[in-house]
């Protein structure tokens, strides 16, 4: 649970130089409408959208939903090889743009075979045309570093401005995962949405291994949640810090994010005192936009407010957090720089633990409860 009694707290404000400032902000009354669409579900992970306005949920234990207007139902999906076990399971969502004509949705999960941890990897499936059930149409992309434990799993994926399916991923928790290219763990992917296969003019395309080629960005430590900003293609990730330094960052083709538990390939421990972005040990490491500073809220899913209805709000970053039960509205400038901070009153301490957060094609933001027992799908609209 939060700290009881806080009601201001240090938001570490980082510039793209990284000069910080502290700026204390207190929950404010954003008038915000929260509806509960569905509940009694378990750790809810990612929402997506159908044409017809229901949605698909991922649950992490290994269970497909579909919420209507009268709550959440379970799909039939043969999800029997999901690896459910600590922070793994069946999580990250896409359904893909074409689905009007394919019926087609990407999920990321947890994979074992014969009970055995096998990897992460990113299954595309088929919805029945009456909604009821799915069926496994291909393995996208297979091979991403797992940890037994399930420890930061990762993978929260976005279709980007350009049609590319962008993927969030964790290091497992292991030392060297992050700052080797040659692993999927602890890095943006680009790929192709269809085949899993990496992009021409992704960054490191000239490599030899397939693995590097799909790397957009690395240096990640557990990245949570991933939003593309409209009208400008900016992607933008929201990461796990350990006890200090939760991160929103603006993805740079290429860029290393710069964080090294290793220590250079000396220290196999998972040191996890090292700083989020080492630029000591990276000088060109990319500093991150903002930092919960000496705390950790556990950031998770991000979306951007879209749409006039939101007023004063529109166009604002809104990520949701875990450990700090409660959403933050970041204001950005055209560079993409954090200018401002919003916590709505509506979500302090209310709701619990938050995961996901996807902006519908109505312009609501969705949010997903994540306390275990009784979880909840939100929407969330401006008060009229």
């Amino acid at each position: 649970m939060r700290r009881i009694g806080i009601v201001l707290f240090a938001l570490l404000l980082t510039a793209c130089t990284g000069s910080p400032s502290a700026v204390q902000v207190p929950p404010q009354q954003t008038n915000l409408h929260v509806d509960v669409l569905a509940r009694g579900l378990e750790h809810g992970w990612d929402v997506g959208f159908l044409p017809d306005g229901n949605l698909l949920v991922t649950q992490r234990p290994g269970r497909l939903s579909l919420v209507d207007s009268s709550g959440a139902h379970d799909v039939n999906a043969d999800l029997s090889d999901v690896y459910a076990q600590g922070e793994g399971g069946l999580m990250g969502l896409v359904v893909h743009p074409d689905f009007a004509q394919s019926r087609q949705f990407t999920v990321c999960h947890t994979h074992q075979e014969g009970g055995r941890p096998v990897d992460i990897r990113l299954t595309t499936w088929t919805l029945s045309p009456d909604d009821r059930a799915a069926t496994r149409v291909r393995n996208l992309l297979t091979g991403l570093p797992l940890n037994p434990s399930g420890r930061h799993s990762g993978c929260r994926p976005v279709i980007g401005a350009d049609g590319a399916l962008l993927v969030g991923t964790g290091d497992t928790a292991r030392s060297t995962i992050s700052q080797d290219r040659h692993q999927l763990g602890g890095k943006v992917l680009r790929i192709d949405l269809h085949t899993g296969a990496p992009l021409p003019d992704n960054p490191f395309i000239s490599s030899a291994d397939p693995n590097e080629q799909r790397i957009l960005s690395y240096g990640h430590r557990n990245v949570q949640g991933i939003a593309v900003r409209p009208g400008t293609g900016q992607v933008f990730t929201a990461e796990h810090g350990p006890t200090f330094d939760d991160e929103i960052n603006l993805i740079r083709a290429g860029g290393n994010y710069g964080w090294d538990p290793s220590k250079g390939g000396t220290d196999s421990s998972y040191d996890e005192s090292v700083p989020m972005t080492d630029t000591t040990r990276f000088p060109g490491a990319v500093n991150a936009l903002w930092t919960s500073g000496h705390i950790t809220e556990a950031i998770c899913g991000a979306a951007f407010l879209t749409g006039s209805q939101w007023g004063p709000l529109e166009g604002r970053l809104a990520v949701v957090a875990l450990k700090g039960q409660k959403m933050l509205l970041f204001s950005l400038d055209q560079t993409g720089t954090v200018t401002d901070v919003t916590l709505p009153a509506e979500f302090d301490d209310t709701y619990g633990r938050l995961r996901a957060a996807r902006t519908g094609p109505d312009g609501a933001l969705y949010v997903t409860t994540s306390d275990g027992n009784d979880d909840k799908v939100l929407r969330i609209t401006p008060q009229a």
